[in-house]
């Protein structure tokens, strides 16, 4: 039997895995807006940094807490 703590807590497991989906899929769309312009690819290089850096992080906190 599954205990409310042990819901709530998968609950939010899949919350953040689908919010580092959504960031993956952000990415590759700031990846394609790149290769159809220079000017874009100069504006989004500190964007896609930053959620790949985030993207990292939450792999970390998922793979700590999938341990529990």
């Amino acid at each position: 039997m599954i205990t409310p703590a042990e819901k709530n807590h998968n609950k939010h497991l899949d919350l953040l895995h689908d919010y580092k989906i959504h960031l993956i899929k952000y990415i590759e769309e700031l990846e394609k807006l790149d290769k159809q312009s220079e000017f874009a690819k100069e504006w989004n290089e500190t964007t896609i940094r930053e959620r790949k850096e985030e993207i990292q992080v939450i792999d970390r906190i998922l793979k700590n807490l999938i341990r529990f």
